[in-house]
């Protein structure tokens, strides 16, 4: 295959993981977005996220909700800070067509995010590849969604935080060291797989939901990541490692 150092669509890289039977577990259920496919996992899961096949930064992500309420289902979504409710299914369909333009978007099964201060939050998993060739998890970094937000991207306004503080809520300490080891084997498989299937690729961002028995959720995998994200930790070690490792990558010297 082609050797790339960047790919777009977020629906060809879902279904580059979807081929692997071990990752693809970890992948909430995700489709192109048509009125069947919104109707049928709204009915099946109840709350879903759209955003566009193409896209950065959280800029034009939905959350859709189908609701019982005293009279039967309604159905809401929320785009950047607008909300908006809709007591059928069709209205709710057609609501959405100003805000996708006629632009490919998907649909992907919701996860309900672990929390901090009542803000959702999620992880990003930094992997990239060393002078030989290894694929390693370099960074973890937690980021919280920002007030009345539904993203968690930090230039949308989400908080980068350490991920031990985030989870140590949720957890005792045996459970956070091995969430931790999870997160951070994951992120290695990942590269690895990708690799066999798109040998350019130097440094991945993987970004994981965990959920409350704290499965780790694969919501999206970004192949140019921002690795100055990991500059806002008070701690530095983090992204002294990311960046040296992206230097490795970017000299001639080094194969």
């Amino acid at each position: 295959m082609k050797a790339k150092s960047t790919l777009t669509s977020k629906w060809i890289k879902t279904k580059v993981l979807l081929r692997s039977p071990e990752i693809s577990a970890l992948i909430p259920e995700t489709a192109r977005l048509t009125r069947e496919n919104a109707k049928r996992m709204l009915d099946k899961y109840g709350m879903v996220y759209i955003k566009p096949e193409v896209g950065t930064y959280g800029n034009g992500v939905i959350r859709a909700e189908r609701r019982t309420g005293e009279r039967g289902a309604v159905y809401w979504f929320q785009s950047g800070a607008k909300q908006r409710t809709f007591s059928t299914f069709e209205a709710f369909y057609a609501s959405l067509k100003p805000v996708t333009k006629g632009r490919s978007y998907l649909i992907q099964k919701g996860i309900d995010l672990l929390k901090a201060g009542g803000r959702r939050f999620d992880i990003r998993v930094m992997v990239q590849r060393g002078p030989r060739g290894i694929w390693e998890t370099t960074g973890l970094i937690g980021r919280v969604a920002g007030k009345g937000k539904i993203v968690t991207n930090y230039h949308a306004g989400g908080k980068p935080t350490a991920v031990e503080k985030l989870l140590a809520p949720h957890t005792d300490a045996a459970q956070l060291a091995a969430t931790i080891k999870r997160l951070k084997k994951l992120g290695k498989d990942i590269g690895q797989f990708y690799k066999k299937n798109y040998p350019g690729f130097k440094q991945l961002g993987v970004d994981v939901g965990l959920d409350r028995s704290l499965t780790p959720w694969i919501i999206e995998v970004n192949t140019s990541p921002d690795p100055f994200i990991f500059n806002q930790l008070s701690d530095k070690s983090m992204y002294r490692q990311v960046m040296a490792y992206r230097r490795a990558q970017q000299s001639p010297s080094k194969r």
